[in-house]
């Protein structure tokens, strides 16, 4: 499911800038290539592919949209514990990164006087890794999400050169759960999970999908603070 997403958007972005790289006429293009970064929950970056104007009776611009960022993992004690076991030897090493890819509709407003302005909206698809290792404790492993959502926006777009505009763009976007998978053991939103461990510190009863989404920071409410550049091919 992800490499198929992955190389859709990627292949339709291709597709997009050679046939309109090699096919404009005297007429300006009506498609741009962007490219982001900034705050996503973490360091975030991000490439664009814009259309607009495609249906002059329809004033909204389309843009699809492949970022990846840097993320807090969550607790690597409670990951070892409700994925793993209960050791506690070695010296934890965290981290985690997330892929996403985005559909945006961009209507045209009127936003704080400023000329070309936007509210974007549309759906969200996110590919979510936490990795957590134990040196000297014999444990390196990851784990997993997959999930939708949706995002909304604002942004503002500032002129630059006769093709190059500078783009602020301020949102936020939420990913609904789904199942968190690690090692040998998943948890799933309605608990039919797999191989579930059991909390030592708790009576040995099994560990639930809200402990491990607890302790597994995977995306929810992203809020969303970018800078970046746009350029009419």
């Amino acid at each position: 499911m992800k490499t198929t997403i992955k190389g859709m958007v990627i292949a339709c972005m291709v597709m997009s800038v050679n046939y309109f790289g090699y096919c404009q006429t005297d007429q300006q293009s009506n498609f741009y290539i962007g490219l982001n970064a900034g705050y996503n929950r973490g360091l975030g970056f991000q490439g664009t592919l814009t259309a607009s104007n495609l249906i002059e009776s329809l004033p909204v611009d389309l843009r699809i949209g492949v970022g990846y960022t840097f993320l807090d993992p969550g607790s690597s004690a409670d990951a070892r514990r409700i994925f793993i076991n209960n050791a506690t030897n070695g010296v934890p090493e965290e981290s985690a990164r997330a892929f996403d890819y985005r559909l945006d509709i961009m209507v045209p407003v009127s936003l704080l006087g400023l000329e070309t302005s936007f509210v974007h909206f549309g759906p969200r698809y996110s590919s979510f890794r936490a990795n957590f290792k134990y040196i000297g404790g014999n444990e390196d492993f990851d784990v997993t999400s997959r999930q939708v959502g949706a995002g909304l926006g604002a942004e503002s777009h500032f002129r630059m050169s006769n093709k190059l505009n500078l783009v602020v763009i301020a949102g936020v976007d939420y990913f609904f759960d789904n199942t968190l998978k690690g090692h040998d053991t998943s948890y799933s939103p309605d608990d039919d999970n797999v191989n579930p461990r059991n909390d030592n510190q708790n009576n040995d009863v099994e560990f639930t999908y809200s402990d491990a989404d607890d302790a597994i920071k995977q995306p929810d409410i992203m809020p969303r603070l970018l800078i970046g550049i746009n350029y009419q091919l």
